[in-house]
C-alpha cells in the first residue's frame, strides 16, 4: 500500500516524503500462512528456560560502533540498543532517534487486544485468534487495520504507553498505525517488560505474542522478505523477533526494523533500525550485515 503523509515531522527520521507499507496489499490478504492458535501455542522460547549462567560480553560496544561506522558509509542512518537482562549489560549505538514503526506498531495491537481479553472487556473469536497469528507471524495488514480501527485507533498505543512507561513513543500523527513512532530504546523497554511481567500484560498472554514471534515466517503475507536483520545476522540463536519495513520515509529511504528476542532463558533483547536511500534489497543486506559484524559468527 501507498500512503502519503500529510504532515511533517522533524527527528532523524521523521520527515515524510512519501510512505509505502512494506506488509501486505489488498490483493493479498487471500494468502494464507500456516497457523497456530494462538492462546494454545506452545512457547518456542519458554519464559522458563533455564538461561546460561552469565558471562560478559567483550568488546561488543567497539564491534557495535565499527558495524554502524561502516553502515554510515554506505548512507545508512542506524540506531541500535541491546540489552543482557542477566547481567544488565546496555549497549547503544546511532543516534537513537525517533522513526516511525511500520509492522512493528502491531506488537503494541497485539498486546492491548490480549490485555483487553484477559480483562474480559473484549472477547477474541477463533478468527481473532488466527489474525493476530497471521499479524505477529507474517505481518498480515489486514488483520491489524482490523483490530486497530475496532479496538480505538490511537487509543491503542495510549494504552500501551501508560502501561510500559514508554517515555519516547507517540501515537500516529495521522491515525495510521504504521506512523506510530517510537525508539530502540522504548522497544528494548516494551520487550523486557514483556517478558518480566511488569508492563501489565498476565504470562499466558505474553507467551502468546513471543510464541508467534518465535515462529515468524520468511516472507511476510504480502511475500516481502522478513529474514532480514535479527534471523539472518543472529542465525546460530533461537530467536524471536517482530520486522517492520516501508518506503519511502524523509525522502527516498528504505526504512527497515528488527527486532526482538534472543538465546536461551530469553536473555537478550536487541532493537535496531535502518533508514539507508538504496533499493530494498542493498537495505536488507546493510541491517543484516551490520548485526552479522556485531555477532561473528551468528551467535551473542
Amino acid at each position: 500500500m501507498r500512503r502519503q503523509p500529510s504532515v511533517l515531522l522533524t527527528g532523524t527520521a521523521v520527515v515524510a516524503a512519501g510512505l509505502l507499507l512494506g506488509a501486505s496489499s489488498a490483493a493479498s490478504h487471500s494468502r494464507s500462512p500456516d497457523q497456530v492458535t494462538l492462546l494454545a501455542a506452545g512457547p518456542h522460547l519458554a519464559l522458563d528456560t533455564p538461561a546460561a549462567p552469565p558471562r560478559p560480553l567483550v568488546n561488543l560496544d567497539v564491534l557495535a560502533a565499527e558495524a554502524i561506522a561502516d553502515a554510515q558509509q554506505r548512507g545508512a542512518d542506524i540506531s541500535f540498543e541491546f540489552l543482557d537482562r542477566q547481567t544488565g549489560q546496555v549497549v547503544r549505538g546511532g543516534d537513537g532517534a525517533a522513526f516511525p514503526l511500520a509492522s512493528v506498531a502491531k506488537l503494541f495491537i497485539a498486546d492491548d487486544l490480549l490485555m483487553q481479553a484477559a480483562q474480559q472487556r473484549v472477547p477474541l473469536s477463533p478468527d481473532d485468534r488466527r489474525g493476530l497469528d497471521a499479524m505477529l507471524r507474517s505481518s498480515d495488514d489486514f488483520a491489524a487495520n482490523t483490530f486497530w480501527v475496532r479496538n480505538g485507533g490511537n487509543a491503542i498505543v495510549s494504552r500501551v504507553v501508560a502501561r510500559y512507561g514508554l517515555s519516547s513513543t507517540t501515537p500516529p500523527y495521522d491515525g495510521n498505525w504504521w506512523t506510530t513512532m517510537s525508539t530502540v530504546g522504548d522497544l528494548v523497554r516494551y520487550y523486557d517488560k514483556l517478558l518480566d511481567g511488569s508492563g501489565g500484560l498476565p504470562r499466558q498472554q505474553a507467551t502468546a505474542i513471543i510464541s508467534d514471534l518465535a515462529a515468524s515466517t520468511p516472507l511476510g503475507i504480502d511475500g516481502y522478505p522478513q529474514r532480514f536483520g535479527i534471523p539472518d545476522g543472529l542465525f546460530a540463536e533461537r530467536v524471536a523477533v517482530k520486522q517492520g519495513w516501508m518506503c519511502c520515509w524523509n525522502g527516498p529511504n528504505w526504512l527497515h526494523m528488527s527486532t526482538g528476542i534472543v538465546g536461551p532463558g530469553d536473555r537478550y533483547v536487541i532493537a535496531i533500525g535502518s533508514m539507508q536511500p538504496v533499493d530494498e534489497l542493498t537495505a536488507r543486506n546493510t541491517i543484516t550485515q551490520v548485526i552479522r559484524n556485531m555477532f561473528p559468527g551468528g551467535h551473542i
